[in-house]
């Protein structure tokens, strides 16, 4: 390889994005080489580093109670391991052929290209900001950066009024009408699904509403946002849908995100059908040997549909990371896929998936048995026992396990975790039964929720 980039020969990594995937590329490409080995910059537009997205709406809420309670790392510190970071500073153009990267300084427009001879694409996701009427209006949000977050305070406390409508009913969404609620707002959910978070399957996506419900919140399903609208003053004062009118004092967009890709695209870059980069198990851009992509901008490989998908998650951003610093610091490391586990809450409804729902299973032509039980979080003799629903998606001719739904209240999410290895195992419903898993009146019932249903679906696969 030619030396087109550091100083006095030494190699030059480049790291576009200065987030989860980005940070950590750099910082464990750092550990295994040092300064006179390779030179490492990188780019990012904002004004924060290694920052958690995630945890936006728990800081919005109280629960946390500092924004710096959020960053991992701050920039001096990531400097402090030499490492170039360029804060507000935007990469607008990769050059692929040339080795090289155009960055402006957000503040002074002033622009340069910098050289590389291993880059690394972190350039995470944008908010879905819909093409509406007023969507750009003063006291509409959108939550996914720090920024973000702090906008979102200030206007909470500017509103006149304390009505909130949040647009969109999955993760986002539900996680920020919580935050609301727990703001003293009342809170009105508009969401164009039959149910609130269709990462679930509808029969348990009504479980959610009904607790979301019960607590207060006002759930609008079946529902298209057509226009946002403003008071004479300019700000927003409601949520327009062809059916309604819903006031609001402030909105908030938790529509989802889409993988930020442009620059990639320009660049002549591998994107897939979601819009994500393509890259091997290595995390490295196919087709290019010195160029990797990790975090929100690209598309993974579902171990158990078999095909690419787009799961903007930390715990993944922070793994691609870890890989990516390793084969750009000289090692070897893969990424193999993800299996779709994601949890969440709002209040103290706890709210879990893992694997396929039934409409994944349907389109990649999967054949399937589904049970649901009802269950405890504890033993049901023991103060605290809490009432837990799981569906189990099992394979009707194999029997292996496709995938699992739980919503409960405490202690039910993590249980998903079992259901997690069972399928990157492959593990059939039948095989799950006899897992050792830990037991005590204060922690399970004799029999995990988990594991009723897997005998439930073992006995319905058998009977099938």
């Amino acid at each position: 390889m030619t030396m087109s980039g550091g100083r006095g020969g030494t190699e030059r990594l480049v790291v576009i994005g200065g987030d989860a995937a980005g940070m950590s590329a750099a910082s464990q490409a750092r550990r295994l080489k040092g300064p006179g080995e390779l030179e490492i910059v990188a780019f990012e537009r904002g004004r924060f580093t290694s920052f958690s997205a995630c945890g936006i709406p728990y800081w919005v809420g109280g629960d946390v109670p500092e924004r710096d309670d959020l960053i991992a790392r701050t920039p001096d510190e990531h400097r402090a391991r030499d490492i170039d970071l360029r804060l507000r500073t935007e990469v607008t153009a990769v050059d692929v052929a040339g080795q090289r990267v155009r960055a402006r300084d957000v503040d002074s427009g002033a622009e340069s290209w910098t050289p590389y001879d291993k880059l690394v694409i972190a350039t995470g996701a944008r908010p879905v900001r819909p093409d509406l009427p007023g969507a750009d209006a003063p006291g509409v949000h959108g939550v996914q950066t720090l920024d973000d977050g702090q906008a979102l305070l200030d206007s909470l406390a500017r509103a006149r009024g304390r009505r909130a409508v949040v647009v969109g009913a999955g993760y986002i969404g539900v996680e920020m009408a919580e935050a609301l609620l727990r703001r003293g707002f009342g809170v009105t959910v508009v969401n164009r699904g039959k149910e609130p978070m269709s990462t679930l399957d509808a029969d348990m996506g009504r479980l959610v509403h009904r607790a979301m419900a019960g607590l207060g919140i006002t759930m609008v399903n079946d529902a298209e946002v057509t226009k946002i609208l403003t008071a004479p003053d300019g700000r927003v004062r409601a949520v327009a849908t062809q059916d309604a009118e819903y006031p609001a004092d402030l909105v908030v967009l938790g529509i989802g995100v889409r993988p930020d890709t442009a620059l990639a695209r320009a660049a002549g870059l591998p994107l897939g059908t979601h819009g994500g980069l393509l890259t091997d198990l290595a995390m490295r851009v196919r087709g290019h040997e010195n160029i990797w992509a990790g975090g929100d901008c690209v598309e993974v490989l579902n171990l158990v549909s078999g095909q690419e998908q787009y799961v903007p998650l930390g715990t993944h951003a922070n793994k691609h990371g870890q890989v990516i610093g390793t084969n750009a610091g000289g090692g070897y490391a893969t990424f193999p896929g993800v299996v779709g586990t994601a949890v969440s809450k709002v209040c103290d409804l706890e709210i879990a998936r893992t694997g396929l729902r039934e409409k994944d299973a349907d389109r990649v032509g999967l054949r399937y048995e589904t049970v649901t039980i009802e269950s405890t979080s504890r033993a049901g003799y023991y103060p605290g026992a809490s009432p837990m629903t799981v569906k189990m998606l099992a394979e009707r001719r194999t029997g292996r396990l496709l995938g699992v739904q739980i919503v409960g209240r405490e202690g039910a999410a993590k249980r998903v975790d079992i259901a997690a290895v069972a399928l990157t195992a492959r593990m059939t419903v039948e095989e799950m039964t006899a897992l050792d898993l830990g037991y005590a009146p204060p922690f399970s019932p004799v029999w995990d929720p988990v594991l009723v249903a897997a005998r439930k679906a073992t006995a319905k696969v058998r009977a099938a």
